[in-house]
């Protein structure tokens, strides 16, 4: 019951957002008169990520890579995807695991102002785990993850951003089950 309420309050955030509008955008590019499509494609896309590392008694090494296609004029709601590859190694005496895992993502943004967005993203994600006869075996993980973020400028089209999510769906299997808050930076060119 309370994963139905979730997706459900999820699915109407995502449904207002899309209807959302707002009329102070000020880095928009001169617009035509008349023309269809105000911005062409190409000055729509936006790409991002992040790379996570660590060391010391555990080694932890992430990439994610992201592009984005901006959905409106104004730059204020988009959608994209994204990859996902992890590996860690526990250098830890007496215990020697490694794992890694793969995945993709689907999300979208809306920018409530310049500087902050709201975000939600569907991550699947194939992981190690062990079964019942304690074999290491992969499976596809579903994540929900929802929250937002804060960019601030670094250049014409750079950005830093920091981000604050939370996954709402808790798959027994998840890899931030019972976990709070999941705080997550990273580079973005033209977002």
């Amino acid at each position: 019951m309370r994963r139905t309420i979730v997706t459900s309050l999820v699915l109407l955030l995502l449904c207002s957002l899309c209807a959302a509008q707002d009329t102070d955008y000020v880095a928009t590019p001169a617009v035509k008169e008349g023309s269809k499509n105000h911005i062409p494609f190409k000055d729509r896309l936006w790409f991002g990520g992040g790379i996570g590392l660590n060391f010391g008694s555990v080694t932890a090494v992430q990439i994610d890579p992201l592009v984005g296609v901006y959905l409106d004029d104004k730059r204020k709601l988009s959608t994209g995807l994204g990859l996902s590859y992890y590996y860690v190694k526990y250098n830890v005496p007496g215990f020697d695991a490694s794992f890694n895992g793969y995945g993709y993502r689907v999300f979208t943004r809306y920018r409530v102002i310049e500087q902050a967005y709201l975000h939600a993203e569907f991550y699947h994600l194939n992981i190690e785990r062990y079964n019942f006869n304690d074999q290491l075996v992969r499976i596809w993980v579903p994540h929900l993850l929802v929250g937002g973020g804060y960019r601030e400028p670094i250049g014409d089209r750079a950005s830093f951003y920091l981000q604050i999510l939370w996954e709402v769906l808790q798959d027994r299997n998840s890899v931030y089950r019972g976990q709070g808050p999941i705080i997550s930076g990273g580079i973005g060119i033209g977002f």
